[in-house]
């Protein structure tokens, strides 16, 4: 069966071709997401719904035919817009990185604190907006990007919105999937892998978080964590059920178990900052370096552990923005471009496992996404040896449209549950 997974990006729209029967990628296709909307409000994160459907009409065009067998969609989280009866958008696009919900809302609380969530999701943005009079006086609904798209799409009259969706807009009980508070704009919510509609007589599964989507495209076993960085990093895995757990969010999955996730908001933002560093050294002394990625990897191609130890959470977290990053252990005989170099690897690699330890889980691999750690040998070895487990590479990056593909494929009964979709999985070298 073929079948054609979408993933909508904050900065890229890719779309691919799954065959199911094999587990390969038959086809690719990755667009630059151009619709970033300028604003005059220095908080204000947003982008042009219309441009986005045009964009991914245009990679279903490309990549559609006869033998397609079902649509899936995956998306950026936690971002909304309003929609009126008809699925007409009425707003822009509120992104994740939005920061309106970070605004004093009441009693010495932002509207995000107030929600219970963080800055960007969802909720938080509408409860803003609506405090300040910019909700459209004809919207009926909010939902995701994804959830918008496969609205349009099927041209349906209301989105229906998958849980993964769902608790990334924040006020959301996990363990019941529903929604804490009453919001008249909130759609449907859906715990199931199912069909939402038909696009030319193609049946389309609705949307999942692009979070979960990548675990399911990339994960073959739930005895695997996930370890993704780009320019955040994140690391998920799977457990049965409902814990507490430091620094770590609990999201839905699929209806039965709950997907970990420790995010980092600096992640392999911290060495391309050691990167720009470097550069800007190299610029002082009158070179003119394009880039300093090969000389580093150059420098640390043998390079085994370090003895300064670098925190890199430079951009805060989630639970405290004002924690800074940091440098420990320098000496006179360590004050080098490859120790500081190897720690700032160490550091992101660091706090991660730091997520992971906090929860005991004890996986039997480690698969590794993003081009952070995918194009990164050293990195790659320096989670190997902190997780002492195996490390999996995926055969294809496309990891979150892949999984969109699997769960379309669910959705449809190709296969009877989401782990035997994603036993078809292939890594590198296998």
């Amino acid at each position: 069966m073929k079948i054609l997974g979408i993933d909508i990006g904050t900065t890229g729209i890719c779309g691919v071709v799954a065959d199911t029967s094999s587990g390969e990628m038959i086809k690719n296709i990755t667009r630059k997401n151009t619709s970033f909307i300028s604003s005059e409000n220095d908080f204000e994160r947003i982008q042009d719904a219309d441009s986005i459907f045009d964009i991914v009409f245009g990679i279903i065009d490309e990549l559609f035919d006869e033998e397609i067998s079902a649509i899936g969609f995956s998306g950026q989280m936690h971002g909304i817009l309003y929609t009126n009866e008809n699925g007409k958008a009425l707003s822009p696009l509120y992104i994740w990185q939005d920061q309106r919900g970070a605004k004093e809302y009441k009693d010495g609380r932002t509207y995000a604190e107030y929600l219970g969530c963080f800055p960007g999701y969802g909720l938080a943005s509408d409860l803003y907006n609506e405090a300040n009079g910019l909700i459209p006086d004809d919207a009926k609904y909010l939902c995701t990007i994804a959830d918008w798209i496969v609205m349009r799409l099927c041209e349906l009259d209301a989105p229906l919105i998958h849980i993964t969706n769902a608790a990334s807009l924040g006020a959301f009980d996990v363990v019941n999937n529903k929604f804490k508070i009453n919001n008249l704009r909130l759609p449907e919510v859906s715990s199931e892998f199912k069909v939402a509609g038909e696009y030319r007589g193609v049946p389309v599964s609705v949307a999942l978080g692009d979070n979960q989507a990548s675990f399911i495209g990339s994960v073959r076993s739930a005895d695997y964590a996930l370890l993704n960085v780009g320019t955040g990093s994140q690391i998920s895995f799977l457990i049965d059920d409902y814990s507490e757990i430091d620094g770590v969010e609990l999201r839905p999955f699929d209806g039965k178990r709950f997907l970990c996730a420790g995010c980092s908001l600096c992640g392999g933002r911290a060495f391309a900052m050691f990167e720009k560093f470097c550069r800007e050294i190299a610029t002082l002394s009158g070179a003119d370096i394009d880039s300093f990625y090969p000389a580093l990897d150059s420098l640390l191609e043998n390079k085994l552990s370090s003895e300064i130890k670098a925190d890199c959470r430079f951009c805060g977290t989630r639970k405290d923005p004002s924690v800074k990053g940091g440098y420990f252990g320098i000496t006179e005989n360590n004050f080098n471009v490859s120790e500081f170099a190897f720690s700032t690897l160490e550091g992101i690699a660091d706090e991660l496992y730091g997520f992971y330890k906090a929860s005991g889980a004890e996986k039997k691999a480690v698969v590794c996404s993003g081009n952070g750690i995918r194009k990164n040998p050293v990195l790659c070895r320096i989670v190997e040896n902190m997780f002492k487990t195996e490390i999996k590479l995926p055969c294809y990056e496309e990891e979150a449209a892949f999984g969109a593909a699997l769960s379309a494929s669910v959705a449809v009964g190709e296969f009877s549950s989401i782990d035997e979709a994603c036993s078809i999985i292939k890594y590198r070298g296998e």
